[in-house]
């Protein structure tokens, strides 16, 4: 597995890019007021925010892992006796999703998206 998508909730998006462009990172997703994504400047890792209205007392942080061959990690982890709340299904932003929950309560997504996590359709033109 690969670390390279973490996504963190903000109040106010529009200060969160301009804080995190100030840190260096490169805005390649701009849904204003509801979404942004960062590619990482030294490598292809990738970091969101997602707008809510309120947070929580509890992390509501999404950890992301990629994998090539999600279908047969998946089945050999439940043949590990791990447990995972939603399946591998293919979602409207072209990535096949598995999720589950670290022993604390941490939301984890292992996923597949290949070239559209950098490069979706609908990527800002530089």
């Amino acid at each position: 597995m690969n670390l390279n998508q973490v996504t963190i909730l903000s109040l106010d998006l529009d200060k969160a890019v301009i804080f995190y462009k100030t840190l260096g990172l490169n805005l390649i997703v701009d849904a204003l007021p509801y979404y942004a994504r960062f590619l990482c400047p030294d490598d292809n890792a990738t970091f969101s925010i997602h707008k809510v209205e309120q947070l929580s007392q509890n992390s509501e942080t999404s950890i992301y892992f990629e994998c090539e061959n999600l279908d047969d990690k998946v089945s050999n982890l439940i043949s590990q006796g791990i447990i995972f709340d939603e399946l591998p299904n293919d979602k409207p932003w072209l990535w096949r999703e598995v999720r589950l929950k670290d022993l604390y309560g941490n939301q984890l997504i292992l996923y597949f998206a290949g070239e559209n996590r950098i490069n979706p359709p609908w990527k800002i033109k530089t």
